[in-house]
């Protein structure tokens, strides 16, 4: 990839983390909730979950799910049923102050961060919305006159870095800020808010057709 094709993905990739969406949420309802360091394991799961959704279309198997009726119906209810669950989840999630966890409980943490880095990757990874994304934005990036392997992993490796910083960023803000309250009913309140906006997430990608 050409130093100024990529320049321009770059700035591109930007504008792709920073508008709002479901990995926005579950960066920032993870650092509400876990706090910053223990929240940021979500983001992992989420830059996994790019790199997924980049795999599957370069093997091809993005144009199937854009193409077929039926995967792409199958892989998006499955996402909207993903974002409601975790909605609900966070909407019935106890009043609690942020505390700084326990990481001592021998295989508790790790389990936990696990949990972390799974759900980010199912948010990112069950969204055809993703695929259709990126079958219609990579392309423009792509020099078929070149090997697409190497290109298409300088866009997965680009995406994750803005992922990296945007999503550390949501994550920072909500552990910051939410994080510092203390107020059990305003807790209580935030936790509805967010789990408001992952049935949000959901129903909007409910209403994705394909391409």
């Amino acid at each position: 990839m050409d130093l100024h094709v990529w320049l321009t993905f770059f700035a591109a990739s930007w504008a792709i983390s920073l508008s709002p969406g479901a990995g926005a949420v579950a960066a920032m309802s993870s650092g509400l909730t876990h706090g910053f360091r223990r929240g940021y394991w979500t983001t992992a799961g989420l830059i996994l979950g790019i790199w997924t959704q980049v795999l599957l279309v370069g093997v091809g198997l993005g144009a199937l799910v854009a193409t077929s009726t039926t995967l792409f119906a199958v892989i998006k209810w499955a996402g909207v049923a993903y974002l409601v669950y975790l909605g609900v989840q966070q909407w019935r999630a106890p009043a609690r102050a942020l505390v700084a966890e326990d990481d001592g409980v021998k295989g508790g943490a790790s389990a936990r961060r696990r949990d972390l880095v799974l759900r980010g990757w199912m948010v990112n990874t069950i969204n055809p919305k993703g695929t259709v994304f990126l079958l219609a934005v990579v392309p423009q990036f792509l020099s078929l006159s070149q090997p697409l392997a190497p290109q298409y992993g300088v866009i997965a490796l680009t995406l994750g870095f803005t992922d990296l910083v945007v999503m550390g960023g949501y994550t920072a803000l909500a552990a910051k800020v939410l994080g510092a309250l203390t107020d059990l009913r305003k807790i209580r309140l935030m936790n509805r808010v967010f789990g408001g906006l992952f049935v949000g997430a959901g129903l909007l990608l409910a209403s994705v057709k394909r391409a």
